[in-house]
């Protein structure tokens, strides 16, 4: 007995969707996102507004970029689109009018219950493949903040809690302190 075929879907599908829906492409299959919570949402403006005055007050070339924001992963790959919580871009050559095509250098994602696996298996590992150089997941519920940083083409972790001041690696300078974080 045959198995039912799955569509395939393209970055022209992707960009066909409606406005309001909210969907990532992976592996030509589509993931419908539902609204972030009001916390995500809190720790996104946070984590947003740090990084902007930081890469402000150095004067850097660094963009950042909050969802929802399409993100190519592989230039040669058009069944791979993403949109992080939160992108960071130093290469303004990966930057285009659609979004950003070529591994972001920083990518954070905030999770919710429905999205942990999704977050911690599936991007972990697309993110690696893709070259992102750090990606921090985010843990409301647990107050944590997993940082994985990329050593030598496999990502290092180091774990932290919502008490930690915790160093961005792409930078000498930056930590975040979420003791700043008010709930």
């Amino acid at each position: 007995m045959a198995s039912a075929q799955l569509k395939t879907y393209t970055e022209e599908d992707y960009y066909s969707l409606s406005e309001d829906v909210r969907a990532e492409l992976i592996d030509g299959q589509f993931y419908y996102m539902a609204a972030p919570s009001r916390i995500h949402q809190k720790i996104l403006n946070f984590l947003n507004t740090e990084i902007n005055l930081y890469i402000r007050s150095k004067k850097g070339n660094c963009e950042v970029y909050p969802a929802p924001f399409a993100v190519k992963l592989f230039a040669d790959n058009d069944k791979a689109i993403v949109e992080p919580d939160i992108s960071v871009i130093c290469d303004p050559n990966k930057l285009t009018d659609r979004g950003c095509t070529g591994a972001p250098d920083w990518i954070i994602e905030i999770i919710s219950p429905g999205t942990a696996s999704y977050d911690y298996i599936r991007k972990l590992n697309l993110y690696a493949d893709a070259g992102v150089r750090e990606y921090w997941i985010v843990d409301p519920m647990e107050k944590s903040v997993y940082v994985y940083f990329l050593e030598q083409e496999r990502f290092r972790v180091v774990s932290y809690t919502f008490q930690d001041s915790i160093n961005v690696n792409i930078y000498e300078d930056l930590w975040i302190d979420f003791k700043e974080f008010e709930e």
